[in-house]
């Protein structure tokens, strides 16, 4: 009868988990493979996000010790492709970020790159790395030459996006600055204003020399094309938005760590076309796309970074062990870290995200327990008694 239960739970979990995403992603697999021929790392992550949820790859069986009834909860991808894991991934990322913030305004720039230089990081994605070092090596010369005595060192955060909202290959760095330093002796300088003109020509300066080390002698041309078509250097945004340590918080969970499409924007699935919307960033309307399946995966695919690419990195004070970061007042507090991070477990982030106890019968009320835990249909506490020779 045990053995009945859990084979019903886990074709009830097949039937409920499966998202539209996963929907598109099933049904043109062998497509993706043969036709568009992706990268090991897509591979990899399509993979996990198509089993996502999948009992057969393994899962939780929990039992209520007072009435008997049963659960099965599977395991899940952990891949930041997927949507659900993916969502799961960008609070976690959004918390840490929070932890190292100071306690003081930020401000959120984008550097952007023009449209005739996309095709080389689409081509080279390490490329990419370029992109981080140019926004570090400019932000930091700007707060350093205020004082070279000092050499005022600011808390960036850098995040990757590689694409706009139609989807399409835009790879641009949302950094977020603090406005203000700290220096070799004055402990911290609050710094209102950011010299806009500097950040634009520097950042062109900087990144096209990068790009010309990395590429050769070919890219020289293109180098010299650039200088006379964007005489005043690549767009920065860097207007003061007034993201005081609450607003900077919200704004890193809502906006910086965001996936490439939501499946709310995803509205019809007919089996060969996707219909999805989005907002059009010059004049705020909405607007609606219908594509075909594959050709939505592809938009979708090209995003995925390769494994073990950071999309997410710390300078100045916020890189690891800096000497003054110690010395400065953060936004969350070391007690109040502490607890948020003793409730970012699956069970209390269920809870506080949608209202409900996963773990809380549904006939009787009572706190459930686990009874077994199984990994690609194999009963891993049968496998400890074996090796324990316990039971």
């Amino acid at each position: 009868d045990l053995h009945k239960a859990i084979r019903r739970q886990r074709q009830m979990c097949i039937r409920d988990s499966m998202n539209i995403l996963q929907s598109i992603f099933t049904d043109y697999y062998k497509h993706i493979i043969y036709e568009l021929h992706p990268r090991p790392a897509v591979i990899e992550n399509v993979n996990k996000m198509i089993h996502c949820g999948d009992p057969s790859y393994g899962g939780a069986m929990y039992g209520c010790p007072h009435c008997g009834n049963l659960k099965f909860v599977p395991f899940r991808c952990k891949s930041r492709f997927c949507p659900s894991c993916g969502n799961k991934y960008n609070q976690l990322r959004s918390f840490h970020m929070s932890c190292k913030l100071v306690s003081c305004v930020h401000r959120h720039c984008v550097f952007t790159i023009p449209a005739e230089l996309r095709v080389y990081f689409l081509e080279d994605r390490t490329l990419l790395d370029c992109l981080f070092h140019s926004v570090r090596d400019v932000v930091l010369r700007m707060f350093s030459k205020m004082n070279k005595t000092e050499n005022f060192t600011p808390g960036l955060i850098c995040v990757l996006h590689t694409f706009g909202r139609d989807l399409k290959w835009n790879p641009h760095i949302h950094a977020l600055i603090s406005e203000g330093g700290a220096g070799n002796i004055t402990p911290w300088r609050p710094v209102k204003h950011f010299d806009y003109s500097f950040l634009r020509n520097a950042f062109r300066k900087v990144l096209l020399e990068r790009l010309t080390s990395r590429i050769g002698p070919t890219f020289r041309k293109v180098k010299n094309e650039m200088y006379t078509k964007h005489a005043d250097g690549f767009y920065v945004r860097a207007k003061p938005n007034l993201c005081t340590p609450d607003i900077t918080i919200k704004y890193i969970s809502r906006y910086l760590g965001r996936p490439v499409i939501a499946t709310s924007r995803i509205d019809t699935y007919d089996g060969k076309n996707v219909t999805f919307h989005y907002t059009r960033h010059e004049d705020n309307k909405t607007v609606t796309e219908t594509i075909p399946a594959l050709n939505f995966i592809q938009k979708l695919i090209v995003h995925i970074p390769e494994k073990h690419f950071k999309m997410l990195r710390y300078y100045g004070i916020y890189a690891k062990h800096h000497k003054q970061e110690k010395n400065l007042r953060k936004c969350i507090s070391a007690e109040k870290q502490r607890f948020l991070r003793s409730i970012q477990d699956w069970r209390q982030s269920i809870l506080l995200s949608f209202g409900y106890d996963p773990l809380c019968c549904s006939e009787c009320g009572t706190s459930m327990l686990v009874l077994e835990v199984y990994h690609k249909k194999t009963a891993l506490f049968e496998q400890y008694r074996k090796v324990m020779k316990y039971g």
